[in-house]
C-alpha cells in the first residue's frame, strides 16, 4: 500500500521559556501588548507536519513518500529522511527561497506560543500529485501547507478518486469555512485536535454530528485525554499512554497521525490503529525534537504489549 504524506517540511526552533506565559499578559491591555519572553534554551530540529509523519512511519519499516516544497537548504535535511527510510522522490526543491521554519516557545504548563515561517512551503500551490508521482497512491494524507495548495490537493484527491484524509491542523487559521467545506467533501477521513475542531465547526457552521454524516471516520484527538473515534455509527475512546516524562510536546500529534496510518497500512482495525497512534506521540513527548526518538518496530510491539492488550494483530508490524 502506497501512502502519500503531502503538508510542510520545516526547520523547527524549539525554546523553553521558565515561567507560565499568562502570568505576563494583561487582559485590560491586550491591545497594546509588546512581549518578549527570556528563554533558557533553544535547539534547531528537522521538522514540518509532514516530514514528520513520514519520518515515524519510517521507523516501522514504512517506505512513505514524502510530498511538499523545500528550499536550498534542503541538502543534510534529505539527506537524513532518506537515511530513516523516507521516499523523498516528490518532494520538490526551489533554490530561490529558504525551507519553511517553525519558531515554538514553551512554558513550564506546556503552553506554547508558535510562529511559522512559509518560505518554500508558500509555493506548493505550483505542484499536482500527477506530476509529483508516476501512479496514484492508495491513500494520500493532505496535512498543514500552504492554504491554496491544501485546497487544491484536496479536490485533485476527489477527481481522480484517491482516497485521501483531510487534516487542516493549525491551518484551520487560515482557511475559510468554504474552503475547510471542501478539504471535508468525499474525505476518507477526518482528523483534527479538539481545540481546531471548534474552530472548524465555528467557520463552516457545521456540527459533529453534520460531518459525521458525511466523513466516514473523524479522529479528535484531545491531548493527555486521548482522542475520540466516530465510526460506523459509533463513538469509540481511546487513552492515552502516560509518558516517562515530557520533555517537549512538538510534534506529538504528527507521530500519532503517523502510527494511525501505518495501522490502517496494515489492515488494523481503526481503534487499534489510533493506539499506535498514541504510542508514537508518546515517544515524541519524551524526546524535544519531532524527529529524536527511535524505536525498532519489535522494541514498539513490545511496549505496546506491556501496556494494552492487541491480541495478536500487532503481529502485523513486524514484518
Amino acid at each position: 500500500m502506497q501512502t502519500l504524506i503531502t503538508g510542510s517540511i520545516a526547520y523547527d526552533y524549539l525554546m523553553r521559556f521558565p515561567g507560565r506565559f499568562q502570568e505576563n499578559f494583561l487582559p485590560d491591555e491586550l491591545h497594546n501588548m509588546s512581549l518578549s519572553f527570556l528563554v533558557d534554551d533553544m535547539t534547531k530540529h528537522w521538522g514540518g507536519t509532514a516530514a514528520n509523519i513520514a519520518y515515524t512511519m519510517a521507523l516501522f519499516g514504512a517506505r512513505p513518500k514524502l510530498m511538499g516544497t523545500v528550499g536550498r537548504d534542503f541538502g543534510d535535511y534529505r539527506r537524513w529522511l532518506e537515511a530513516a527510510g523516507v521516499d523523498c522522490s516528490a518532494v520538490m526543491q526551489l533554490d530561490e527561497v529558504f525551507t519553511a521554519s517553525f519558531f515554538s516557545n514553551t512554558d513550564e504548563d506546556n503552553n506554547q506560543l508558535a510562529f511559522f515561517y512559509g518560505g518554500a512551503m508558500n509555493l506548493a500551490r505550483n505542484f499536482r500529485i500527477s506530476a509529483a508521482l508516476r501512479e496514484p497512491p492508495d491513500l494520500a494524507i493532505i496535512s498543514p501547507n500552504d492554504p491554496v495548495a491544501m485546497t487544491q490537493l484536496c479536490d485533485e484527491c476527489r477527481q481522480e478518486g484517491i482516497p485521501f484524509i483531510f487534516d487542516p491542523g493549525q491551518q484551520v487559521a487560515r482557511l475559510d469555512g468554504a474552503e475547510l467545506r471542501r478539504g471535508l467533501d468525499g474525505a476518507f477521513m477526518l482528523i483534527i485536535n479538539i481545540y481546531e475542531a471548534s474552530v472548524l465547526y465555528e467557520k463552516t457552521g457545521l456540527s459533529l454530528a453534520d460531518i459525521r454524516a458525511t466523513v466516514p471516520n473523524v479522529v479528535i484527538t484531545e491531548s493527555e485525554q486521548g482522542s475520540s473515534l466516530y465510526a460506523a455509527g459509533e463513538i469509540t475512546k481511546v487513552k492515552s499512554f502516560a509518558p516517562s516524562h515530557i520533555a517537549n510536546p512538538t510534534g506529538a500529534g504528527d507521530a500519532y497521525r503517523a502510527g494511525m496510518l501505518v495501522g490502517l497500512q496494515n489492515g488494523l482495525p481503526l481503534r487499534l490503529s489510533a493506539q499506535v497512534g498514541a504510542l508514537c506521540a508518546t515517544y515524541v513527548l519524551e524526546h524535544i525534537g519531532t524527529q529524536t526518538h527511535h524505536f525498532s518496530p519489535r522494541d514498539f510491539v513490545a511496549r505496546f504489549r506491556g501496556l494494552a492488550d492487541d491480541s495478536g494483530q500487532l503481529d502485523a508490524l513486524l514484518g
